[in-house]
């Protein structure tokens, strides 16, 4: 069941990050990228995207990031919606520290069932379908079974977490005061880490953020054994009016989510 869907995505995702290389290599870094920047090529990585799943199931919703064209002539209110985010991480792009990915995820009926997080400057792409598992496909290498770790200690847990300031103490590590802390940009890949037992917990505490953000990740760790809510414990809903998520996200390897999520009152960013 959705094997086509899935296909679909990985060629989506990989044929905007063979653009995203392209211009990747000759990128002069951007010192201090601020957190909103949005360059010329998330939008072309999201037209390339949209275009691959207009054309093979034009009756899907999309929502996406960027606003292009495909996204504006796309249908909507359909029982199932492609989520997009052309290039998440821009910052760690627009720095050329190699921490971004393309995320591209398919709701059914309001449920995730596919999943893809590819990374261009590494050729690592990890992925998902309901009930299938979840993988890793990179370069020379064999395709792999992802698994989350079984850490259920989180003094001796590695949280993920984007960059905290220098000198400072992020609330997240803060909160749940963690074995180990592992910095990157992109919340996929973030989620990926999680799922492929490089991590143990992830938590967006930003105040708002969208649907794009977390959809194709949320399998991901699901798939590969680990569990994802929100703050409160509930399962994360999307598509609310500007697919905004106000409630925190919570992703673990599922044998600490009860402690992380007793840490996380007052976590949400102001």
């Amino acid at each position: 069941m959705y094997s086509k869907e899935l296909a679909v995505a990985l060629k989506a995702a990989h044929k905007a990050g063979d653009l995203i290389s392209e211009v990747y290599k000759t990128l002069k870094p951007y010192e201090n990228a601020p957190a909103d920047l949005t360059t010329e090529t998330d939008k072309q990585s999201q037209e390339i995207i949209l275009k691959v799943l207009r054309e093979e199931f034009p009756l899907d919703s999309l929502c996406a990031e960027e606003k292009t064209a495909t996204l504006s002539e796309s249908p909507s209110g359909a029982t199932r919606t492609w989520v997009v985010d052309p290039i998440d991480g821009t910052r760690g792009f627009a720095m050329k520290n190699d921490q971004f990915s393309v995320m591209v995820a398919m709701m059914d009926q309001g449920k995730v069932v596919v999943g893809v997080v590819h990374e261009p400057a590494n050729g690592k792409t990890t992925y998902a379908a309901k009930g299938q598992g979840c993988f890793l496909m990179q370069p020379g290498k064999e395709t792999v079974a992802c698994k989350v770790r079984t850490c259920a200690d989180l003094s001796k847990a590695i949280l993920v977490q984007s960059h905290a300031k220098p000198g400072k103490t992020s609330k997240a590590a803060s909160a749940f005061s963690p074995g180990t802390v592992l910095e990157t940009y992109s919340a996929g890949l973030k989620m990926a880490i999680v799922a492929r037992g490089e991590g143990d917990l992830y938590a967006n505490n930003y105040p708002a953020f969208h649907d794009w953000d977390i959809c194709a990740g949320h399998i991901l760790v699901e798939e590969a054994g680990g569990k994802l809510t929100d703050f409160s414990g509930n399962p994360v809903v999307y598509g609310a009016p500007g697919f905004k998520q106000t409630k925190g996200m919570l992703s673990t390897n599922g044998h600490l989510h009860s402690a992380a999520l007793s840490k996380t009152t007052g976590l949400l960013e102001s």
